[in-house]
Formats: C-alpha cells, sequence, structure tokens
C-alpha cells in the first residue's frame, strides 16, 4: 500500500516539475520573442503608475501576444486571475446545471444571467490584459470590450439581487423601476469607462478614475441595494443559509474597490511590484471572490426563497428582464463601437498631422 502511494506521490510531484517547465520550453520553441521594456520605451498611455519594468514591445505579431500569456510581464497575473476565475465560473455552471433546470424553469433565468455575465467579464478582462498591449488602437479596442463585460456584468447582478433577495416591502416600491434603472446605470457606466479611456490624453488620471468610478458606484449601490436592505434588517436569531455569502461578496466589493482606485502596493513600494504584487492583481482576485459568493448566495435564495420570489414576480417576468440584459448588452456594445470610431478618427488625424 506504501509503495502505491509513493508511486502516486512521485508521479503528482514529476507532472507539477513538467508544469513548472512550461514557460522555458515555450521560450525555446520561440527563441525569436522580444523580452520586456521598461516604462520609458512605451508611450504614456501603456503606463501604470509605479510600475518600471515588465512593459511588452508594441506592434509584435499577434503570436507573441498570445504567447506572452507564459511570459513574465506586469500584466501575466492580471491575465491568469481572471482566466482562472473564467475557468472556475465554467465549473460552477456545469454543478449549477446538475441540480437546475436553466432551460424550463423561467425563475432560474435570473442565475444563469449573472453566471453567463461573470464568465463575459472574466473573459473580456483577460483578453484585455492579454492583448491590450499590441497597439493603441488595440488597446482601445480590448479595453472598450472590457468595460462592456464590466457593464453587463452590473446588469447580472442587479437581476439575481431583485429578483432572489429582495422584501416584499421593498419590491412594493420599486418594482416597476428597479431593472429600468439598472440597465441604464449599467448603460452610463461603460460609457463612463469608454469616454474616460478615449480622454486619457488630455484628463488628468484622476478625472479618468471619477469618470470610471461614480458611475460604476452608483451602479452597484442601487443594484445591491436589496442586498444591503436585508443585511441591515438581519438579526442573529433568523435561520438565513445564504447571508454570510452575502455578507462575503459586499466585504469583497468594498475591498476591490479600495484596491481599483488606490494604487497602494506599488506606491508604497515603487518598482518592486512590476510582476505581482500590483494593486489591480489584488482587485482582480477579490473581484472573483465577490463574483463567486455572488453566485452561491443567489442560488441559496433560489433555493430557499422561492415561494417568496414567485409569489412578487409573476411568470413573464423572468423572460422580460433576460430581454432587458440583451438590450443592456447592445447598447453598451454600441457605446463601445461609437467611442471606438471617434478614436479612429482621433488617431487618423494624429497620423495626417504627424
Amino acid at each position: 500500500m506504501a509503495t502505491i502511494v509513493m508511486e502516486k506521490i512521485g508521479r503528482v510531484f514529476i507532472s507539477l516539475q513538467q508544469i513548472r517547465e512550461v514557460p522555458r520550453i515555450l521560450t525555446e520553441a520561440a527563441p525569436s520573442m522580444p523580452g520586456t521594456v521598461r516604462d520609458t520605451e512605451v508611450p504614456s498611455y501603456f503606463r501604470e503608475r509605479h510600475v518600471c519594468t515588465g512593459y511588452r514591445p508594441l506592434n509584435q505579431h499577434w503570436k507573441y501576444y498570445f504567447l506572452s500569456l507564459f511570459q513574465r510581464h506586469n500584466e501575466t497575473i492580471n491575465v491568469w486571475t481572471h482566466l482562472l476565475a473564467f475557468l472556475i465560473l465554467l465549473v460552477k455552471l456545469r454543478q449549477l446545471s446538475e441540480t437546475v433546470d436553466f432551460v424550463s424553469d423561467p425563475h432560474s433565468w435570473p442565475l444563469l444571467v449573472l453566471v453567463l455575465s461573470s464568465l463575459i467579464y472574466s473573459a473580456f478582462s483577460a483578453l484585455a490584459h492579454l492583448l491590450g498591449g499590441k497597439s493603441e488602437l488595440y488597446h482601445y479596442v480590448f479595453y472598450f470590450l472590457d468595460y462592456v463585460g464590466v457593464a453587463q456584468y452590473q446588469y447580472g447582478s442587479a437581476i439575481v439581487h431583485f429578483y432572489y433577495a429582495v422584501d416584499e416591502g421593498m419590491h412594493r416600491h420599486v418594482s416597476g423601476v428597479f431593472m429600468p434603472l439598472a440597465t441604464v446605470l449599467s448603460c452610463l457606466s461603460c460609457l463612463g469607462c469608454c469616454f474616460g479611456k478615449y480622454c486619457n490624453h488630455n484628463l488628468p488620471s484622476w478625472v479618468r478614475k471619477v469618470c470610471q468610478v461614480v458611475p460604476s458606484a452608483l451602479a452597484y449601490m442601487w443594484d445591491s441595494s436589496p442586498v444591503a436592505k436585508r443585511l441591515l434588517s438581519w438579526s442573529s436569531s433568523s435561520n438565513d443559509p445564504a447571508i454570510s455569502y452575502h455578507f462575503g461578496q459586499v466585504a469583497f466589493f468594498l475591498s476591490c474597490a479600495f484596491f481599483f482606485t488606490c494604487p497602494l502596493m506599488e506606491h508604497c513600494l515603487p518598482g518592486r511590484c512590476d510582476f505581482i504584487g500590483q494593486s489591480h492583481q489584488v482587485f482582480h482576485v477579490f473581484l472573483s471572490c465577490c463574483t463567486l459568493c455572488q453566485i452561491q448566495a443567489s442560488y441559496l435564495d433560489f433555493v430557499a426563497r422561492r415561494e417568496l420570489y414567485s409569489s412578487l414576480h409573476g411568470s413573464s417576468e423572468a423572460a422580460l428582464f433576460v430581454g432587458l440584459y440583451a438590450l443592456t448588452l447592445v447598447v453598451c456594445s454600441m457605446i463601445a463601437a461609437i467611442m471606438l470610431r471617434k478614436v479612429q478618427r482621433m488617431l487618423d488625424s494624429r497620423n495626417k498631422s504627424n
């Protein structure tokens, strides 16, 4: 028995050793891949505050940026945090599909929207950090796509909070406006993020942060208001299996909001967080944890509060809210496309003047 166990441990060790060799094998397979450069060697709009090295050179072949997934640079951790989150969410979706009838149960559709919107934002974020360094145009393309992903995830959060977490009193007051306003705020969030990125050349960095943070903060406060009301009215004597996950998602979100707005790690250790330790990396980790807590809380509400939400929401409301999700996705995509046209005009004008 001991021999069998030792053989299995040895196989695992060998497998781990092989995985660790992947970056070296890829580097040897593509010896012409250029190394990273300093911040002074890339345009200002690619630079992150207090991140001095690890930037990938611009205008390389697409193959270089895809293979840089296994290269050490200052975006490696940002890519992998959301790529791993995407894979975990896929596993979570498969687990949920074993117990939830996403096809014929309309009451499950808000939960499905949340999981799908989580998959989309994590995938778009990973793409932005992986491929957004190719050129100035593609920097805008992929980050606008990232903002679309964030906005539609905000709507996904709103739909589960209003559908599963709301109580009767709040539902009476906001039932006709909650989801339409959530759609408007998601679109404004996308517009603010895209506009802040577009004006990156002309405005101070704090103005860009305001454009990105204020609409998103308003959307979060509105979308999470049913959860906030529920947490404030919670007592220790109540039996609520989802409450700890709701507390968790709020705590993780507030933490990731702090690290998004304040580059604390880089500021305290300038030049030492170029590869790992950046505040944005911590933001990614906390956001992924927030999403997982949110999905679990929504699933537990879906199971435990069915009598309540089925009485509050008519059979056609779930389909209506899914339709609003599709509308949110379309409008946010249009906003990104319009802003991208403005970017192309700006770049064309600059090239002509040069």
